[in-house]
């Protein structure tokens, strides 16, 4: 395959992977506004701590639709790793989303429904690039390719078939 062809290879499956992201995080995105709001309407918790409740609800679902749909083909093996790992880059993403909101609702009184859902939103998108690239760098591993397994098995099997000749040592030392 030829160098262009391989590039465009790896950008049409980066966009099908940013696509599924997409669509996972917006459901997500929709569970996390309406339990905000919720909240919100219906308890006396404070602004951001409804809002951070929102957050983790919102992470449990997303983590059920990347494992299952988005990142269906990659590594499974270390289902423990992968959950904490999602689980503490979620809560620094979480601290990121909610720090947004924290700053315009207690920094500069921005406090209004209109202004808290703002507020969340962009809380949100700029905790989704954070997101993006620590699930699919650190999380969710890509298993190795096809090529790249059989050109290390082939590597393997080559040092076999080869005879290194033996040197013997000089027991007399010339």
């Amino acid at each position: 395959m030829s160098e262009r062809g391989a590039l465009r290879t790896r950008l049409d499956l980066l966009a099908r992977e940013v696509a599924k992201f997409g669509a996972v995080g917006a459901l997500g995105l929709v569970v996390n506004i309406a339990v905000s709001n919720l909240l919100w309407r219906t308890t006396d918790l404070q602004v951001v701590r409804a809002g951070l409740l929102a957050t983790f609800v919102a992470i449990l679902f997303n983590y059920v639709g990347f494992r299952y749909w988005t990142y269906r083909d990659r590594d499974k093996s270390g289902r423990t790793r992968e959950l904490t790992l999602f689980l503490l880059f979620s809560a620094v993403g979480a601290v990121i989303e909610t720090g947004v909101l924290y700053a315009a609702t207690y920094g500069f009184g921005w406090n209004t429904p209109v202004q808290s859902n703002v507020f969340k939103i962009l809380g949100i998108g700029i905790a989704t690039l954070f997101r993006f690239w620590s699930y699919r760098t650190w999380v969710f591993k890509a298993l190795p390719t096809k090529e790249t397994v059989l050109s290390a098995e082939g590597f393997l099997t080559q040092g076999r078939t080869e005879r290194v000749p033996r040197v013997e040592a000089d027991p007399v030392g010339r």
